[in-house]
């Protein structure tokens, strides 16, 4: 049925438009950014997953310190529980501690592993809430990415304390330029499965299994108008397949503006070949999106694992000669 607006009054038309207004406003809803680092602020390091039992975090204190900034190791750090940093009421206690301290102005997770998804039920994230901190992680720490988005809370997708001592300069530079409020902007060169274009959108995402994982749940991303990154490592070939298709078959694939693949790290096959590899993988479930897409971008679990703001406002630009993304 037409709706003819010279027949209605002015306040008919005010209330059929009222609805579209607000939904227009949910989905520019501006994101929290939690507070930059200054010198002299300090820094949690936890496990909410995998133990960490191995006297290697002198690199990544130095690290810290150089940048003005002091060090507070969390009661996670060397237990051991079996693969996990403790139970999941430890774990819990101390993750919620460094949350609710005041003078902890940034949680960094110390590797990744599993478990993270076994307390984000347990944390109360009133106080965080109140006085935001940057959480900083990536691969199992795309639940805390996924749930703090979901919150409207950025944060930050980085290496982690286990991988300083093999981190690439531009990898540590990147994250500690983000953590100190300095823009953030990347230029690669062209790689020959990009499609080209220009998109502009809230950038989240994170470890494509874990997301995979998360989808029906609270800490899960809503795709619609965003920019999605993927990563991955240690998967067999046709469980990618099986996980992009879950994306395309719940409507993600779809509704996005733009997607950056970062690395797909040590992919596995079976004794039969799956004959296409990760990337032509995700090639093959995103191919017909009209939509720029980047391909081999250094992030994820590799030594260049340069920071990402999840949350944050993107724009990429796709062409022939080179990609280009930039940070509001």
């Amino acid at each position: 049925m037409l709706i003819s607006f010279s027949k209605m009054n002015k306040k008919s038309i005010f209330f059929i438009l009222l609805p579209l207004f607000f939904l227009n406003l949910h989905s520019q809803k501006k994101m929290i950014t939690p507070t930059y680092l200054q010198k002299g602020d300090t820094v949690a390091i936890v496990s909410t997953a995998r133990k960490n039992i191995d006297d290697n975090l002198k690199p990544t204190i130095d690290l810290l310190e150089g940048w003005g900034l002091t060090v507070k190791l969390g009661k996670t750090i060397g237990l051991d529980y079996y693969q996990l940093a403790g139970t999941d009421e430890q774990r819990t206690a101390d993750f919620q501690e460094q949350m609710d301290n005041p003078n902890i102005k940034a949680i960094w997770c110390v590797r990744g592993g599993y478990g993270t998804v076994k307390i984000i039920d347990k944390l109360d994230f009133t106080k965080f809430k109140q006085n935001p901190k940057w959480i900083i992680g990536f691969s199992d720490v795309t639940v805390l990415h996924g749930h703090l988005n979901r919150m409207g809370i950025e944060s930050l997708h980085a290496t982690m304390p286990v991988a300083i001592p093999r981190a690439t300069d531009e990898a540590k530079n990147s994250l500690c330029a983000a953590l100190f409020g300095e823009k953030l902007q990347y230029t690669l060169e062209c790689d020959a499965l990009n499609h080209n274009g220009k998109a502009k959108g809230e950038l989240v995402g994170g470890n494509l299994s874990i997301l995979y994982s998360l989808l029906g749940s609270e800490s899960a991303i809503d795709c619609a108008d965003k920019i999605l990154f993927i990563e991955d490592l240690d998967e067999y070939l046709y469980h990618v397949d099986r996980m992009m298709m879950n994306l395309k078959r719940n409507g993600c694939l779809q509704s996005l503006k733009g997607i950056i693949v970062g690395a797909m790290t040590e992919m596995k096959d079976n004794e039969i070949p799956w004959g296409r590899n990760a990337l032509e993988i995700i090639e093959d479930n995103v191919k017909g999106l009209n939509i720029p897409i980047i391909y081999n971008f250094p992030a994820g679990h590799i030594r260049d694992n340069r920071a990402l703001i999840f949350g944050r406002q993107v724009s990429m630009e796709v062409n022939a000669e080179q990609s280009k993304v930039v940070f509001e």
